[in-house]
């Protein structure tokens, strides 16, 4: 006798936060999800792409060791549906006779019911699988999961050009569910919702989107998984930025299914994302990398302020060392402010000066520079007499070195080798100055959820308000040296995240003198970011990942 199909469906949708290459400890929290899934009432549980592997495992799966152990784990989680609770689908990497696939597997009733294979390959910007996986040899139709048919296309075969969704709507399914590995950009919801959108209008039917969630490297995973219902209008919103397992219900309304029952959760501004990325990113680095404390220069300035700001919210303040270095050109306006900074955050606070051991360079290299005239070089003594001092704390008391520079200082070089470069991880790396101060002034405002920082001003408001500095000689301002900042920033934006020719951007109303050296001064400093800390992306084409241009490059926009 055939059963019949069911009229509900309850699908817990669960945005967590592996860690890659942790498959023990990532079949450890897929089984404590299925287990408050069941505690829900869910019928299954959909998992993020290759969850067991943690997303982007990029040449783990290469060793066959490691997929041994992801094998070993689908297993697992296999034999746990033998008892009766909700079915699972879950991402893991498969070795089989066709390649090494990013793959799915659908496990209920104690067994495997069904493998799917992802067909559509990304090898753009961040995404670089078709160097390690094989695209599935075909697109298989839908699995029959208790009566239901269900369509599993895999994260990029809902954005590219092959038609995976209408296929497996022609092939009988019922409903989309789509697990996924999508990094943060800002205003990233947006575009998932409306790839979604358009693949709703092409088949007809609902489609639930999981995504991850957590930092891996410089990828933020921001969750804020969603679906769409045939109607092409939002059925539910998971929260951004947040573990979450959320059960929904899907009820059956003639040929489609209809979400009844699931999450609305608001979706954070701009600047509160924004912040809440940079922060997530660096607590998952510092924490998944076994680091028990983090280390930075306060030198009274914007940008290691926020920084230390989001050390605090991050980590707590208990974890956050800071030291102020001071020399002959530090203001007395910056040593106020750094321990004013300091103390609002609640953190440790040390004062080492530096006359020493500049002195000392200095001296020792007396005969060599005799004759020559004084400039960055002795500028530069300075900067790398604090990397060392911050990197022999490292050292010492095992803290990681949290690196504070900004995007705009970084792509045109305003920064030293060995010196304010150093560290192990850069929260506001993909950030430019001005977004910098949009962050700040929205932190001494709003404490974001899941922070562990203090309320009210924790950035001084002189910091927010005067000149920015190095402090490296008498009298000095950035803009001695660079375009105002929000000149810098806008001329930044239109080369690096949208490549605009010179000609393009001069008719926005820029120098074009200005405009040329900008230019010039982004493609020589492109060996310092080479050598740069890793940090958080947020914009569309961070350095490194997204934006890898040569070295060695004589190429000028002269057109």
């Amino acid at each position: 006798m055939t059963k019949t199909a069911p009229d509900i469906l309850r699908i817990a949708v669960a945005q967590l936060n592996p860690t890659v290459g942790d498959v023990a400890g990532n079949l450890a929290k897929a089984r404590e999800a299925r287990a408050d899934a069941a505690r829900q009432g869910a019928d299954l549980v959909l998992y993020t792409e290759l969850f067991l592997a943690g997303y982007p495992p990029e040449d783990l799966v290469l060793k066959p060791s490691f997929l041994k152990a992801c094998e070993k784990a689908v297993q697992d989680v296999a034999n746990d549906t033998a008892d009766g609770g909700p079915g699972v689908i879950i991402g893991t990497p498969l070795k089989r006779r066709s390649g090494t696939h990013n793959s799915i597997v659908f496990a209920d009733g104690g067994k495997i019911i069904a493998e799917r294979y992802k067909l559509d390959l990304p090898n753009y910007g961040e995404f670089d699988e078709k160097r390690v996986f094989q695209a599935g040899p075909e697109l298989q139709g839908p699995v029959n999961f208790r009566g239901v048919r269900i369509g599993i296309p895999i994260c990029e075969d809902i954005w590219g050009d092959i038609a995976v969704c209408e296929t497996l709507a022609e092939s009988g399914a019922e409903i989309l569910l789509v697990p996924n590995g999508s990094p943060y950009y800002r205003a990233k919801i947006d575009v998932r919702h409306q790839i979604v959108i358009r693949q709703v209008i092409e088949t007809g039917l609902p489609m639930i989107y999981a995504n991850q969630l957590g930092g891996q490297d410089e990828l933020i995973f921001d969750g804020a998984s969603f679906a769409i219902g045939a109607d092409k209008t939002l059925a539910f919103q998971m929260s951004q930025f947040e573990e979450a397992v959320d059960v929904t219900t899907w009820k059956r309304k003639g040929d489609s299914w209809v979400c009844s029952e699931g999450p609305m959760s608001k979706i954070p501004d701009r600047e509160e994302a924004d912040y809440r990325a940079c922060m997530l990113g660096l607590r998952d680095y510092v924490n998944k990398n076994g680091f028990k404390n983090v280390v930075l220069g306060l030198s009274g300035g914007i940008d290691s302020a926020i920084c230390a700001a989001l050390a605090v919210d991050a980590l707590g303040e208990e974890r956050l060392r800071t030291v102020m270095m001071p020399y002959r050109y530090t203001s007395k306006d910056s040593l106020k402010d750094a321990e004013d900074c300091a103390r609002a955050l609640g953190c440790r606070y040390d004062i080492v000066p530096i006359s020493e051991p500049v002195e000392g360079f200095r001296h020792a290299l007396t005969q060599l520079f005799e004759g020559t005239q004084e400039g960055i070089t002795e500028e530069n003594l300075q900067s790398r007499a604090r990397g060392t001092i911050l990197m022999a704390i490292s050292n010492k008391f095992g803290s990681m070195v949290v690196t504070t520079g900004n995007k705009s200082e970084m792509s045109v070089g305003y920064a030293t080798l060995y010196g304010d470069m150093n560290g192990g991880f850069n929260p506001i790396k993909d950030l430019y100055k001005m977004q910098v101060y949009a962050l700040s002034r929205w932190r001494n405002s709003h404490v974001p959820p899941g922070a562990l920082g203090p309320s009210g001003e924790v950035i001084p408001k002189n910091i927010i308000d005067k000149a920015p500095s190095a402090e490296l000689r008498e009298n000095q301002t950035d803009q001695d040296s660079l375009p105002p900042y929000p000149v810098l920033d806008d001329i930044l934006e239109c080369l690096v995240e949208n490549e605009m020719s010179v000609e393009d951007i001069v008719a926005r109303g820029h120098d074009r003198a200005t405009v040329t050296r900008v230019e010039h001064l982004l493609y020589i400093a492109e060996y310092k970011r080479r050598q740069a800390a890793p940090g958080v992306k947020i914009t569309r084409k961070n350095f490194g990942r997204d934006r890898r241009y040569p070295i060695t490059n004589r190429f000028r926009d002269r057109g």
